[in-house]
């Protein structure tokens, strides 16, 4: 079934149709969900919200991008959305961890599976996960951040620049990323 088919379908409210697109896009879209979420469970619940969307909406879309972009943007709102309907955002900017963290502006090895980056990723408090996704993986600048989350433009900046850092550290503990060494050619901890 090609995609323009399966939208005129999903428009009629066609279950079949409906029933191609989740089985096409779901596995890709709960792996955006898994980012934002603590558990499996949450990621799934904002899956399906985050489908119910799309069915509703669909009739929106305008064939001038990707349809599976346009499935993830709806997808990342509802996230946000969740978070901040549950106030699990504002209740864990956690900033208190951050500063004393040094600032290291080396890049992951692409090397690196996907997945170990996932899980590290995850074990970051949910305002730098939040963020961190936003801006390092969906592309969004801080200024959209900011308004998606109702924050500062510069707390985006700062949790982003502090989520690096706690990655990082993350990442080295479990001797995923070497550990820099300074010019004297002692380990850093």
């Amino acid at each position: 079934m090609t995609e323009e088919a399966m939208v005129q379908g999903c428009i009629r409210r066609d279950p079949v149709c409906q029933q191609e697109l989740y089985r096409r896009f779901s596995p890709a879209m709960l792996s955006v969900c898994y980012r934002y979420a603590k558990h499996r469970e949450d990621a799934e619940d904002m899956l399906q919200e985050g489908f119910i969307k799309v069915f509703t909406q669909i009739g929106q879309f305008q064939h001038k991008g990707a349809l599976e972009g346009w499935i993830r943007k709806i997808m990342v709102h509802t996230c946000i959305n969740v978070l901040k309907k549950n106030r699990k955002f504002a209740d864990s900017v956690d900033l208190i961890h951050a500063s004393t963290l040094p600032i290291r502006e080396d890049h992951i090895p692409s090397i690196m599976q996907a997945k170990q980056v996932v899980e590290c990723i995850r074990m970051l408090p949910l305002g730098y996960r939040t963020v961190l996704n936003l801006f390092a993986i969906e592309g969004y600048s801080h200024r959209e951040i900011g308004q998606m989350l109702e924050i500062e433009e510069s707390t985006s900046r700062s949790q982003y620049t502090r989520a690096k850092t706690m990655l990082e550290q993350i990442l080295i503990k479990r001797q995923l990323l070497p550990v820099k060494q300074p010019a004297d050619g002692t380990a850093r901890p």
